[in-house]
């Protein structure tokens, strides 16, 4: 069973594929993956390549009463975690043959990096793919710790040497390197929330139709991230 590791998240994948198939150039496209999706479903509400909305609301049957009134989960930076979702990476994973065991005939893969980032490289290989995710994310206990914010728009050695989280010889200063996400914070579950929704996203992504996704969570996150699983995996009425 391949194994996911980053920082204090962990993800396993279970997968029965080749190793490293087609990792060059960029991830997937989510954005055009989903039209693509809505393309093939409803191609009525086409016009000239772009999406007529008033023409699929047509399509769904859907009578708006209330404009702009509905139910949903909202907080603080939900538009930025969205955005993040559609980020693509140029990222590419390399493999360490001298620090494998039997690398030429093994049929799990260990894989090390920033999560967000290695979900982005592993959606155009592994999009549809995987049978069971589980998954380990920080609690928000107000005690444990992780990175933010998840921004690649620069190269990671320069972003860590800019931030202070490694000095010049190339070191990481671990005091620099977790950021606490303390219950002083006013936004305290919003950042939590922002953290999680583009890896449930991604992560969802990779899962084939009968797949099954596992979370571990205590009681500090355990409501919100319900309600974040409902909206990101769809919830039966």
């Amino acid at each position: 069973m391949p194994l996911v590791l980053q920082h204090n998240f962990l993800i396993f994948a279970n997968i029965y594929l080749p190793i490293f198939p087609n990792m060059d150039g960029q991830s997937l496209n989510i954005t055009e993956e989903r039209i693509q999706q809505l393309r093939e479903i409803f191609p009525e509400v086409f016009s000239e390549g772009k999406i007529d909305f008033n023409r699929l609301k047509d399509v769904l049957g859907e009578n708006v009463l209330f404009p702009g009134e509905h139910y949903e989960l909202s907080w603080a930076g939900k538009a930025e975690s969205r955005r993040e979702v559609q980020k693509q990476t140029t990222a590419t994973l390399i493999p360490d043959p001298e620090g494998s065991v039997d690398f030429d005939k093994a049929q799990n893969i260990f894989i090390e990096g920033e999560n967000l980032e290695v979900l982005r490289v592993l959606q155009k290989s592994y999009f549809g793919k995987i049978k069971m995710i589980y998954i380990d994310p920080p609690y928000n206990t107000g005690n444990d710790s992780f990175v933010y914010p998840d921004d690649f728009g620069e190269r990671q050695e320069d972003y860590l040497k800019r931030t202070g989280a490694k000095d010049e010889a190339g070191f990481l200063n671990k005091q620099d390197l977790w950021k606490k996400n303390s219950k002083e914070n006013g936004q305290f579950h919003s950042v939590w929330l922002s953290m999680m929704y583009p890896r449930l996203y991604l992560a969802r992504n990779l899962m084939r139709e009968d797949g099954v996704i596992f979370v571990s969570i205590d009681d500090n996150e355990v409501a919100n991230l319900r309600l974040l699983m409902d909206e990101v995996f769809g919830k039966k009425i």
